[in-house]
């Protein structure tokens, strides 16, 4: 049997499941259950916080597990990252209070608040920075105010929070997280059902980010259209019963679908039809 954890609550917890199920595997929780079995598919899914995923990936207890880039990061242990899977975004700042001049330089003997110290403790020894670090399990912007520490290191997805704590981001973001697969090394590709696991996962990865775009379009304008729409490698290019027409169909990333269209339709196309794709393999 194959044994795969996921996160146990929260969003990345309702998107992994969503992407395992729709890859084709049997993982949804009636309660709350910590362990789901595809008996299909000979997988275990193990339900597991989300902070403790790669502590068990790291001691080879389980094969695979779905986690925050970041909760990994911080967990101090070796792990091997398979496949980014384009949820779960977030990036990782520090952060000071609004009118502060503190800048990343000044952060010498300074106490940083955190509920991620490794992380914190790892880029700050980069830095050759000697700083304090306090854990805190949440609510980590009312630190400053509280005089608990004078900088925090923290989550940031829309910066709402720490506005309204009086607080701004400094420089770069520290790391950039999203949800991975990860497992214990790469010897765990040679098991076939792992392969064929991550490769349903990216097939859906790929999926969520174009649309199947189909037109029609006359002979003596093809070139510009399929310059529109290149796909990933290139259109499928068909003749159509009306002489100096062609029919083309191409993926093209979602995002850019609505000003595509309008320049396929100032261009001469007709018939334009876009339809999502639900998985595929390149």
């Amino acid at each position: 049997m194959l044994r795969i954890a996921l996160p146990n609550k929260g969003a990345l917890s309702d998107d992994a499941v969503l992407i395992a199920r729709e890859a084709g595997y049997k993982c949804k929780r009636t309660g709350r259950e910590l362990l789901i079995t595809d008996t299909e598919h000979r997988i275990d899914f193990f339900f597991l916080r989300p902070r403790d995923i790669a502590v068990y990936i790291s001691n080879g207890i389980l094969d695979l597990g779905i986690t925050g880039r970041d909760l990994a990061v911080d967990s101090n242990v070796h792990y091997t990252e398979l496949l980014a899977l384009n949820f779960g975004h977030s990036s990782f700042y520090y952060a000071v209070p609004q009118k502060s001049g503190l800048g990343l330089k000044s952060f010498e003997g300074k106490t940083i608040a955190t509920s991620y110290p490794n992380i914190v403790r790892n880029d700050l020894k980069k830095r050759h920075i000697k700083a304090g670090v306090v854990k805190l399990d949440g609510a980590v912007e009312i630190s400053v105010q509280l005089g608990v520490a004078q900088v925090i290191a923290d989550v940031v997805e829309s910066g709402r929070t720490l506005k309204e704590a009086g607080l701004r981001t400094l420089g770069e973001p520290i790391l950039k997280s999203e949800a991975i697969v990860i497992a214990r090394n790469k010897d765990i590709l040679k098991n076939r059902e792992v392969v064929r696991f991550l490769d349903r996962l990216k097939g859906i990865v790929l999926a969520r980010e174009y649309v199947m775009v189909e037109y029609d379009i006359p002979d003596h304008l093809l070139e510009k259209a399929c310059r529109l729409t290149p796909g990933i490698e290139s259109p499928t290019v068909s003749p159509l019963n009306e002489q100096g027409w062609k029919a083309v169909k191409a993926m093209t990333r979602k995002n850019d679908m609505n000003r595509i269209i309008d320049d396929l339709s100032s261009l001469g196309a007709r018939g334009i039809l876009v339809t999502d794709i639900r998985t595929c393999r390149i």
